[in-house]
């Protein structure tokens, strides 16, 4: 048997190093743990060298593995693209399409899409993955992305997804009753405020606007989520005021669970954006996906 390894391989390695998970990398690949770590055990036998540090909860490249991979990472970038090319000459479009979307985006843009695009597209297996961080889809092995057009690199494509985002500041009647409503965004300093945390660790100051001007306000109070749906609940429940996306409050604010405050200072709305990479060949599914976008069939 040759001692070089084969495309496949290599691409389970640059998979491991990538994720720093066995588990992970497994998932992608669609193999067992077990046997990807045989896999990988074996490739360094037959290199004679240790590409992987293993300890018991993390994986990580060596010196030698780290090389390996920057030579690698373009490498099955430039095969993908002739793959895609060659694929992109079928009349159906077929493939795996890889997404990585922050997850208000999935609930509010893709939650509704997702059987309508199936149904036009059978032959494409869309993965998408909920992501409220700022990940780089490229170095990720992610076809594009879903993020609101401010966080984007400016080298990337962009393309609009369904309509402009509000936020809005909510309450229920019952804290209200008890802490009395802000009439200005400064009122909310003296406020029980459910703060929103970025995946980064980073709290997100709340985004109001006075004659054109912006404000941005950071509040504080007895609880930090990261979930829009446990904010609204919390909100609901009488534990503060929240600051949510519009669409996925609209429910609770027509039924009077809560109580939309505030609304004369929003902010001008936001809108997501699908992008990805100019610098690769876009591939079928997600020209696809494109296409489906721009004909109008991805609505809020």
């Amino acid at each position: 048997m040759s001692n070089h390894p084969d495309l496949s391989e290599l691409a389970a390695f640059a998979a491991v190093a990538r994720h720093r998970s066995f588990r992970k990398a497994a998932d992608e690949r669609g193999v067992s743990a077990s046997a990807l770590s045989h896999a990988m055990r074996a490739l360094e036998a037959r290199l004679g060298i240790r590409l992987l540090n293993r300890t018991t909860r993390s994986v990580t490249p060596t010196e030698a593995g780290q090389q390996l991979l920057s030579t690698l990472v373009p490498s099955l970038h430039q095969v993908a693209d002739t793959l895609a090319q060659l694929t992109s000459m079928q009349e159906v479009p077929v493939g795996k399409l890889r997404l990585n979307v922050a997850r208000p985006a999935a609930r509010i843009v893709f939650a509704q899409m997702l059987a309508p695009f199936v149904a036009r597209y059978p032959r494409i297996q869309l993965d998408l993955i909920t992501d409220d961080g700022l990940t780089d889809i490229v170095n990720g092995g992610f076809d594009a992305g879903v993020r609101f057009g401010e966080s984007l690199a400016g080298d990337m494509i962009a393309v609009p997804v369904g309509t402009p985002q509000s936020f809005v500041t909510v309450a229920a009647d019952v804290y209200l009753a008890a802490k009395g409503i802000a009439h200005a965004p400064r009122d909310l300093l003296d406020h029980a405020c459910i703060a929103r945390r970025f995946p980064s660790g980073k709290l997100y100051a709340w985004e109001y606007q006075a004659d054109g001007q912006p404000i941005r306000l950071s509040v504080t109070g007895p609880l930090i989520l990261e979930d829009d749906a446990l904010m609204i609940q919390a909100a609901k429940d009488g534990a503060g005021i929240a600051y949510v996306y519009e669409e996925l409050a609209r429910d609770e604010i027509r039924s009077g669970h809560l109580r939309e405050i505030l609304q004369e200072w929003k902010a001008p709305p936001s809108r997501f954006f699908l992008y990805y990479s100019s610098r690769r060949h876009v591939p079928p599914a997600l020209k696809a996906l494109i296409e489906f976008i721009k004909a109008g069939d991805l609505r809020t």
